[in-house]
């Protein structure tokens, strides 16, 4: 069993850096939207993301051995895994063709606690009271956030309600991705694995990629396009060492403030660049239901984290009383 290195200040740095990355992110891919296509992004993600991570799983004689994939189960398992992750990279992209990219983060928050319910149905894994309350923070919280266009989003299906059902739907595929490579670290590493999937992205997505939009590039989307390679590398390296150094329900809660991070990205880029980008006006309630599903969603994480905490005192407790 993997053991932490206690380092918590190095750990919450790494999960802040991924918090923060992933949370320009949807910024960056909304404004590429403008001049290409969901796929032409995605292709291009998933070429710089294996070529990346390939050269630097070679220089250390690490590559994957593809000998495992004869393995029927195994196969199966990363076959789940490829579908789910490039599922749901293009239906996020596509809904956020409908949605703002503050909504968009808001909304995929679902992915974590989708995550926690396949574990409960696949894994047994036991729901504990606060996990629930954490779920039903989260679900009320995004009803708040919906506020003023709840009806509309239910009653008429309009282009936001089709971007919305996107968002969701690239949840489920991530929860199915993330559950199949929970599996698949039995075979592979964490890089090796992620260096698979790269691979198969970019095999899938470069055929039905349009690359003319090179040719009318500014300077500007040349750096977001770089910027959002990067992105994909660095944050989630940053969230695997993250792991290295700290207990996996804080990053998690840690990252749970990835829609906040967005909020304020987009309003302040809206403040300096008001040609670039209007941010979405939200009302105090929408504001209250996006802070009740951060609040939610790092109860989910962090949950099992107290329940072992107050367990730890009980036990201590009484070693106390005895001797």
């Amino acid at each position: 069993m993997h053991q932490i290195t206690g380092k918590s200040l190095i750990g919450l740095l790494l999960a802040l850096t991924t918090a923060v990355l992933w949370g320009i992110l949807p910024i960056a891919l909304k404004s590429l939207l403008v001049i290409m296509s969901a796929n032409t992004i995605t292709a291009i993600r998933f070429l710089a993301a294996a070529l990346i991570v390939g050269l630097w799983l070679a220089a250390r004689g690490k590559l994957p051995a593809l000998k495992l994939l004869y393995n029927a189960k195994v196969a199966r398992l990363m076959l789940i895994a490829i579908v789910g992750l490039l599922s749901n990279y293009i239906m996020f992209l596509s809904g956020l063709n409908y949605l703002n990219a503050e909504t968009g983060q808001v909304v995929i928050q679902l992915a974590p606690f989708l995550m926690m319910l396949g574990g409960i149905v696949i894994f047994k894994e036991r729901l504990l009271l606060w996990q629930k309350i954490g779920a039903f923070t989260l679900l009320g919280g995004l009803l708040l956030f919906f506020n003023e266009r709840l009806v509309d989003l239910v009653t008429q299906a309009g282009s936001e309600t089709m971007g919305v059902l996107l968002i969701i739907a690239a949840g489920i595929t991530w929860a199915a991705y993330a559950l199949a490579q929970k599996q698949l670290l039995v075979n592979f590493s964490s890089k090796q694995i992620m260096y698979l999937l790269y691979v198969a992205g970019t095999i899938c997505f470069m055929p039905v990629a349009d690359f003319t939009p090179f040719l009318t590039m500014t300077n500007l989307h040349w750096a977001l396009l770089v910027f959002c390679c990067l992105n994909t590398v660095v944050a989630y390296g940053a969230f695997a060492e993250a792991l290295h150094h700290w207990e996996a329900s804080k990053v998690s809660a840690v990252l749970a403030l990835t829609p906040l991070f967005t909020i304020l990205f987009a309003n302040i880029t809206g403040w300096l660049f008001p040609d670039f980008l209007v941010p979405q006006q939200l009302n105090i309630w929408s504001w209250f239901g996006a802070l009740m599903v951060v609040t939610g969603s790092a109860l989910t994480a962090l949950a099992p984290q107290f329940v072992q905490y107050r367990a730890a005192r009980r036990v201590r407790k009484l070693q106390r009383d005895v001797f």
